[in-house]
């Protein structure tokens, strides 16, 4: 059957890579010439089969559960109906102490590769990543292990992962190819500080608060500054004003964000149309409120900083 609108599902176990082979060869032919091939990866706490916990029963599902006030279909608001664009669901267990998951993220990235690689082989098309949180690890971690131009996108979200981790996949003949859009948002100052100084001891610095310089093919685009909001409004893309002042998920909950992935992944806007500002300042959000800006916020916005 090749109708059915569910995503592939692909579960990372130890070193294995659990997927239905037959049913993905049998979507990447009927697909459309040029229709997008998106993997998703969720971040910490979830893991497969884990009852409420597991990814493909909540933002890797077309259908999650309702009182899951932090879960919404990726797949669904991307348009990944298997159709005009096939979605594969990635899980791997994050369902462990944050040190742990760490680790298993960046074993994880084998198993992408071997996704991209596979997607490669049976239709020649490269794929794109959407990530959450650690699963941004994941996607980085792929970069060494795969050829250049398999994965052609990632757009990450919250990122858990340091500058000097993404600047060595950055280097990688792959990451020299890929597209970066790097979603940021002070709101999640409190999980960038846990993860700098939680499990990296405070000796590297997330890219939650940008790269830090500038790279050919890598956007940060911090969607809690109002210039940024601004400018996306412009470009047909308005963002809601988030009302939070601390909000892990507010990269993909807020209403406006996964309409604008939507259209990056169909190349219906393009990543050096986004407008690049510097990040606020850590605990601005925090300390000054949201739904404003303050002076130290105003302070960090008036030179855009474009890639080259």
């Amino acid at each position: 059957m090749t109708d059915d609108p569910r995503p592939i599902r692909a579960d990372a176990l130890g070193d294995k890579l659990q997927l239905d082979r037959d049913r993905l060869a049998r979507k990447l032919d009927t697909l459309p010439p040029g229709a997008p091939v998106v993997v998703m990866i969720h971040g910490w706490r979830y893991a497969p089969g884990f009852a409420r916990d597991c990814p493909h029963g909540s933002i890797l599902s077309l259908d999650p559960p309702p009182e899951d006030t932090r879960a919404i279909s990726w797949p669904r608001h991307l348009g990944l109906d298997g159709f005009t664009g096939l979605g594969i669901a990635l899980g791997w267990n994050a369902k462990c102490d944050p040190w742990r998951a760490h680790l298993r993220a960046g074993w994880t990235g084998a198993a992408l590769a071997e996704i991209a690689q596979l997607v490669g082989d049976l239709s020649g098309r490269p794929i794109q990543i959407i990530a959450h949180s650690m699963g941004a690890r994941v996607a980085l971690a792929a970069l060494p292990l795969t050829r250049p131009g398999q994965i052609s996108r990632m757009i990450l979200l919250a990122a858990a992962e340091t500058r000097k981790r993404a600047l060595a996949a950055l280097a990688t003949p792959a990451g020299r190819a890929v597209e970066v859009i790097n979603v940021t948002t002070r709101e999640n100052d409190l999980f960038d500080a846990c993860f700098e100084w939680g499990i990296q001891l405070g000796l590297r610095t997330s890219i939650g608060q940008g790269l830090g310089q500038r790279r050919e093919g890598w956007h940060d685009l911090c969607i809690d500054q109002t210039r940024t909001l601004a400018a996306l409004q412009a470009l047909g893309h308005p963002l809601e004003h988030s009302q939070r002042r601390i909000c892990h998920w507010s990269p993909y909950l807020r209403p406006g964000t996964i309409a604008l992935y939507r259209a990056l992944i169909r190349d219906q806007l393009l990543a050096s149309a986004l407008p690049e500002y510097r990040p606020g300042r850590r605990w601005s959000r925090l300390f000054f409120g949201a739904g404003r800006l303050s002076p130290v916020t105003a302070a960090s916005l008036p030179v855009p900083q474009r890639q080259a």
